[in-house]
């Protein structure tokens, strides 16, 4: 279906000769996703919008190169100036490009991203890890003010599984939110077992497994320290996993785009990350 569709001319700057490896490897590391998974990708919104494509773009660059362009925002955060000298065309197109392909990214994806209630994986891994991660804005309203991280940005609560997969991210809340609140407003303690789930201390009291707390003006016990110890030995797991999703370094580094597009574009890379690089 992706080649009749290239071969059709539907997705415009789709070259229809067969990729070599070099050609799919370079695509790989510039966007994450091959050419066989941009070209799904291109098919997903062309269906989704009856054929209708936004005017932004169509006519210089096509489906194809507009949803490259979009693909090399999310995954380097590359300035539009360096985006338009890449692809020869204006500041001012790349500019309206990111900002209609963007949401409609996110849209197509929508479906392959878990909801609360259905985590990814699905038993029989019966535990799961929990940690928080803060994505960083330049310019940030107020309540946006990380204390922890001494930065503004949004917190996003992840899970993972002992397996080290990925298997579920929260909607964002602003950085000023606390960790321990953050869970409790995405629904997740609700709608799965506490217990079966750790978390680092700054989920304590919510009956997660997690490590015990130094009192103040006391010492761990020596049962206290070893239980940290195994917790700890398997914390990495989660760190991971939120190292592996700021590789997306529109999530990691300062977000250039209005507040107001963060949450859209969240959306959008979570969705890349469920549906393709998984």
């Amino acid at each position: 279906m992706w080649g009749r569709l290239a071969r059709s001319g539907i997705i415009q700057g789709a070259e229809t000769r067969t990729s070599d490896e070099r050609q799919a490897a370079a695509v790989n590391t510039t966007t994450s996703l091959d050419r066989d998974q941009i070209l799904n990708l291109c098919e997903l919104i062309h269906t989704s919008r009856s054929g209708n494509l936004p005017a932004a773009g169509s006519r210089v660059l096509g489906l194809f190169r507009c949803i490259q362009v979009t693909l090399l925002t999310l995954r380097h955060n590359l300035t539009q100036e360096l985006l338009a000298d890449i692809h020869m065309v204006s500041q001012a197109t790349i500019s309206r490009v990111v900002a209609v392909y963007t949401p409609l990214i996110a849209e197509a994806l929508q479906a392959r991203v878990p909801s609360v209630e259905d985590p990814r994986p699905r038993p029989p891994i019966h535990h799961r890890q929990h940690s928080g991660a803060l994505l960083v804005m330049a310019r940030a309203p107020l309540g946006c003010d990380s204390g922890k991280h001494h930065t503004t940005g949004v917190n996003l609560q992840v899970a993972c599984t002992l397996a080290g997969h990925l298997a579920w991210i929260s909607p964002p809340l602003p950085g000023s939110v606390h960790d321990a609140k953050a869970i409790k407003e995405s629904g997740f303690l609700e709608a799965l077992d506490a217990t079966m789930h750790i978390g680092d201390k700054g989920y304590v009291g919510l009956g997660m497994i997690t490590p015990v707390k130094k009192p103040v003006y006391g010492e761990l016990t020596d049962s206290d320290r070893r239980n940290n110890t195994t917790i700890n030995r398997v914390r990495y797991l989660i760190e991971r996993v939120i190292a592996n999703i700021k590789i997306w370094r529109v999530l990691h580094t300062d977000y250039r785009r209005p507040y107001d597009t963060f949450e859209t574009t969240i959306q959008a890379v979570t969705g890349l990350i469920f549906a393709y690089t998984l």
